[in-house]
């Protein structure tokens, strides 16, 4: 028998009969009598069922959850619903069974409905966009909590409740889960919710039955093509979050219009629904200004930055500890975010000042002479942006760059070669290596990425180097490395894992650049 994942819930769940949710939804029973049958939470994985349960038995890609149903009975689940082929598969069943020719479709509204619709209890801030979603959140988070309000945190990196931490297996969690995690915060009194909110979990119905009273939108760049047919089909799922028709669209938008795809969300929705602009460059479209702007940016010894700015009758300082023009965007966006739900912008600018980003541009310092960097940019505009932010510090050391980069395996093999162009076309020395292979042979994505990298004219681009192991990968970059120069380690960020063939291998950039940066700084000692 599989472990139990951990579980968030509220300690005093609501009791919900089933036959209100026939009522509500459109489900209807298949075989047993709902009777007065009540369900007090709901779960689509069979190990993770508890007492009380609805368990949702879905149709995968490998094997319909209907074949899970009898085990999740016997951990204590009294009702189950499926489709009809997962009927079928069910047979015969102590509880009652209950069917919808979508299950997937209504199974966000179900989960809502279970738990007492919590998110209308919550001021919920849903964050989407192709880069810049978790330092948004936290800037967001800690300019909420300044305000006074008392917060809760779900992304890529951790979901966070009243303190309480825990890694983050998706960047949004699945409906049953989502709507649970609301319920516990509404059950601890948290009181405003930032949530990160990928393309995925709005084609896939993750936050359906979430009501959103803020939707803010980053950028738009190449991501996640292997689930998306192209860039339309990418678009439309973000564009869910805003569009007012969408069942999860938000009672306000912030949208950054520093690119194209955030001016067409923009033109598509407004005079629809309310709209507020942000940029960091003086009317973007060639027509009417933003409604927040940014001036006055100057980059700060360390790294940091600051800036002003302008809103509807308000004018602030922010200072961030994060470098890049793409910060000052994310920075730009979560002062807007904030004044739009309630927190004066004086308040929430002072608050960034002090926010760090688990592995976005994150430094590690063991007394080299020398800038060593971790960032999760894993996708082409991200590496362009982050290695254009280096080359600024190098500007003022006259040193040089080294990054080390790979890919994701099973993922969008599309970018491969475009990260392996634009971060040749910025380092000076480019080393490719392994990211988390997954099922796919390591050399076969190392090749892509150095197909793009040396499709760069020799003029134009630094030296390209290849080692498979990530760990000597960095070790390389860090021998290489002068006084004044940078090493980018880049791709993984915050992870703590490397897949490769099915298995998760410890493994932190972090953790490898500091032993890697301590041996350099000892032999340099010694010597």
């Amino acid at each position: 028998m599989q472990p139990t994942p951990q579980v968030l819930r509220p300690a005093v769940p609501p009791t919900t009969a089933l036959r209100t949710l026939v009522e509500r939804t459109g489900i209807r029973p298949s075989a047993g009598e709902i009777g007065d049958v009540t369900i007090t939470g709901v779960e689509q994985r069979s190990n993770a069922v508890q007492p009380g349960d609805l368990f949702a038995g879905l149709a995968g890609a490998r094997a319909h959850g209907a074949r899970f149903a009898r085990d999740a009975v016997a951990r204590g689940a009294v009702a189950v619903l499926t489709d009809q082929a997962g009927a079928e598969l069910i047979g015969d069943l102590d509880v009652p069974v209950l069917v919808h020719d979508d299950p997937r479709a209504v199974l966000g509204e179900i989960s809502a409905i279970s738990y007492g619709e919590p998110s209308r209890q919550l001021q919920v801030i849903g964050i989407t966009g192709t880069s810049g979603k978790t330092t948004t959140s936290y800037l967001i988070e800690a300019g909420l909590a300044a305000g006074g309000l008392s917060t809760a945190l779900i992304g890529t990196i951790e979901t966070r409740i009243g303190g309480q931490r825990v890694p983050s297996a998706l960047t949004t969690p699945e409906a049953p889960q989502l709507h649970a995690m609301f319920a516990l915060m509404v059950e601890q009194g948290v009181q405003a919710v930032v949530m990160e909110v990928s393309s995925h979990a709005l084609a896939l119905g993750r936050v359906d039955g979430v009501h959103f009273a803020v939707g803010a939108f980053t950028n738009l760049s190449q991501d996640h093509l292997d689930f998306h047919a192209d860039f339309e089909d990418y678009f439309a799922a973000k564009r869910r979050l805003f569009e007012p028709e969408s069942p999860v669209a938000a009672a306000v938008s912030v949208i950054c219009i520093d690119k194209p795809w955030g001016q067409r969300l923009v033109r598509e929705i407004s005079g629809r629904t309310p709209v507020t602009t942000v940029a960091t460059v003086p009317s973007p479209t060639g027509e009417a200004e933003p409604d927040w702007s940014v001036g006055d940016v100057v980059s700060l010894p360390g790294g940091g930055q600051e800036f002003t700015a302008t809103g509807p009758d308000v004018k602030v300082d922010v200072r961030l500890r994060l470098p890049g023009d793409y910060n000052v965007a994310n920075g730009l966006l979560a002062v807007a975010v904030c004044a739009t739900a309630g927190v004066s912008a004086q308040t929430a600018a002072a608050a960034l000042a002090d926010v760090d980003v688990p592995g976005r541009m994150q430094r590690v310092d063991r007394g080299q002479d020398f800038l060593a960097v971790v960032d999760y940019a894993h996708k082409p505009e991200a590496v362009e942006s982050v290695i254009a932010t280096l080359r600024v510090h190098l500007k003022e050391t006259g040193g040089r760059l080294a990054v080390v980069v790979g890919a994701g395996g099973d993922r969008d093999s599309g970018k491969r070669p475009l990260m392996g162009a634009a971060a040749a076309r910025g380092a000076d020395l480019l080393i490719i290596t392994d990211d988390n292979p997954r099922g796919e042979d390591p050399a076969t994505i190392r090749s892509a990425i150095r197909a793009g990298a040396l499709g760069i004219a020799e003029s134009e681009r630094g030296e390209v180097a290849e080692i498979g192991d990530r760990a000597d990968a960095i070790a390389a970059a860090v021998d290489w490395a002068q006084s004044g120069d940078v090493v980018l380690v880049a791709g993984k960020g915050h992870e703590t894992g490397q897949e490769i063939t099915g298995v998760k291998y410890p493994f932190d950039d972090r953790e490898v650049l500091a032993e890697a940066l301590s041996r350099k700084t000892k032999d340099l000692t010694v010597s």
